[in-house]
């Protein structure tokens, strides 16, 4: 089979594993009578995010082969997987979030280091024969959005937002996983004399970057932007299933598929890439990271002023719009961080900017949001469903409000250094 088809494919699984429960995970939450505790859960993800990934590197780096461990951390995840999804099974709305926490924690904790692992993969094995990484990856990246969807539709088309099984999906498709990756070529052990420190590996050099003032004001705000960007991921679906709560939407194609409406935002991720190299030419980074926080704030305040009846095609500019918040963050700011660094220090620095952004940002955000919503709304059972109800406006307002602060304040203080306004 052609490289690039087995790459493809193995990226096609990675994401697909995610999708089944990354947007879909909320609304079985507050069906299992957890809708209080769901920031928790998207909170894990940041957490272990700021040490496994950089753990399991150091274990590839000088131990077991990456696509080996690849292997490995997925047959894990999928297996606690599997135990979350009985558990949840067995107890029903029963189900205590001590045990369904930690099963689903230490999935999460072998499945986040693998998002890593399977860019190791990759880039090895197109390096070897012979490729160019940045030509050739992004399409072979794309497969993995496309399997975040396909993922997303098929738990959607199936009935499973609303239970376990859910899960169910994303243990098995980790197995396949793991079985796959015994036809991936191999990675080797990084020699003796070229082995990382483990203060190399965890990223911690990089931190002598926030000597450079503009530097520290540009990880500074990318972490208060970082807040940001697990909210919808968390909150998205139990916020539009919530209108089923209402006879005149109860029936409207948004309340009953939301994962397919929030897929929009994926497919628009996907288009978005392509528009980065144009915009950075154009614009430079800071405009660039301008649009995406002003996306932010659409985001957010097309959600509080939408709803899935006459109002829905504010929730389908909000999905198109998150392309745009995401990307010109992420990547463009992934971007940045490589021109400005010295190359002894860029792996380290692209560490740091994942630590601040999808750790410390994103863990902080989803807490602080899931604290906001409990004070203004509630749970309220209808038929055998429980859903969120309340004052989900004034919620969104509040996130608007908040992304809204933190561009005008970007706008003011950061100053790119001349030769890096332009990449």
């Amino acid at each position: 089979m052609n490289l690039k088809v087995r790459l493809a494919l193995m990226n096609f699984l990675e994401f697909a594993v995610w999708g089944a429960y990354l947007t879909s995970m909320g609304r079985y939450l507050g069906n299992v009578g957890m809708s209080m505790d769901i920031g928790w859960f998207y909170s894990m993800q940041g957490i272990v995010s700021i040490f496994m990934p950089a753990l399991m590197g150091i274990i590839a780096d000088r131990w077991i082969q990456a696509q080996r461990l690849l292997g490995l951390c997925h047959l894990m995840a999928g297996a606690f997987m599997f135990l979350a999804a009985l558990y949840g099974m067995t107890s029903e709305a029963n189900s205590e979030f001590s045990v369904l926490f930690t099963l689903y924690s230490v999935s999460v904790g072998f499945y986040m280091p693998t998002l890593a692992l399977s860019n190791s993969v990759a880039y090895n094995a197109l390096t070897k024969a012979g490729m160019d990484t940045v030509k050739d990856f992004p399409p072979i990246r794309v497969f993995g959005t496309i399997g975040f969807i396909v993922s997303m539709w098929f738990v959607d088309l199936m009935g499973f937002q609303v239970n376990q099984n859910q899960f169910v999906v994303s243990g098995v498709l980790s197995v396949v996983l793991f079985l796959y990756t015994f036809t991936l070529p191999a990675c080797p052990v990084v020699s003796g004399g070229e082995k990382k420190s483990v203060m190399e590996a965890l990223g911690l050099k990089a931190f002598t970057l926030f000597k450079r003032k503009d530097m520290a004001i540009f990880f500074i705000f990318s972490m208060l932007l970082g807040v940001s960007l697990q909210i919808t991921n968390g909150f998205a679906n139990p916020f539009i299933s919530s209108f089923a709560a209402m006879p005149e939407y109860a029936d409207t194609f948004g309340v009953q598929h939301a994962n397919i409406l929030i897929s929009l935002s994926q497919i628009s991720e996907t288009c978005c890439i392509l528009l980065i190299p144009f915009f950075m030419k154009r614009f430079g980074i800071k405009n660039v990271m301008l649009i995406a926080m002003f996306a932010w704030v659409l985001r957010f305040g097309l959600f509080g002023m939408g709803n899935p009846g006459s109002g829905v095609w504010m929730f389908v500019l909000s999905m198109i719009v998150y392309g745009v918040a995401f990307d010109f963050f992420n990547i463009s700011g992934s971007l940045y961080v490589d021109k400005s660094t010295d190359s002894s220090i860029r792996s380290s620095a692209q560490g740091l900017f994942m630590l601040m952004t999808n750790g410390i940002g994103a863990t902080v955000g989803t807490l602080c949001a899931q604290a906001v919503i409990n004070a203004y709304t509630t749970g309220k059972q209808v038929g055998d469903d429980f859903y969120t109800v309340g004052d989900w406006q004034t919620c969104w307002f509040i996130f608007a409000g908040y992304a809204l602060i933190i561009g005008l304040s970007f706008a003011l203080v950061f100053r790119p250094r001349k030769e890096h306004v332009e990449i």
